[in-house]
């Protein structure tokens, strides 16, 4: 993980500190700030903010895996589609 904003220490830093840098440090991209030991002291002591920044890596997790390619549909899909099409138009006379 990057450089902590305004070289803030950790195991010094309050919990209002911790929230107003939070997007900073999930932004920085190297790495999950739950996992980071610099914060391991402050986590224990603070185990609300722990859970709150495992939510938000959990959410962030889930955004990323929406972007995801999944794949080329199975030639039933296509078969499928086409069937109903002709169903549709048999239909229509």
């Amino acid at each position: 993980m990057s450089d902590l904003p305004l070289n803030i220490d950790p195991d010094k830093m309050t919990v209002s500190e911790f929230k107003q840098y939070l997007p900073e440090l999930a932004a920085a991209g190297a790495g999950k700030v739950s996992e980071d030991s610099r914060f391991g002291k402050f986590f224990k002591a603070n185990p609300d903010c722990l859970a709150l920044v495992k939510d938000l890596e959990t959410i962030a997790d889930a955004a990323k895996s929406l972007f995801e390619p999944v794949g080329d549909p199975s030639d039933n899909v296509w078969t499928n589609i086409a069937s109903k099409l002709q169903q549709g138009n048999r239909d229509d006379e």
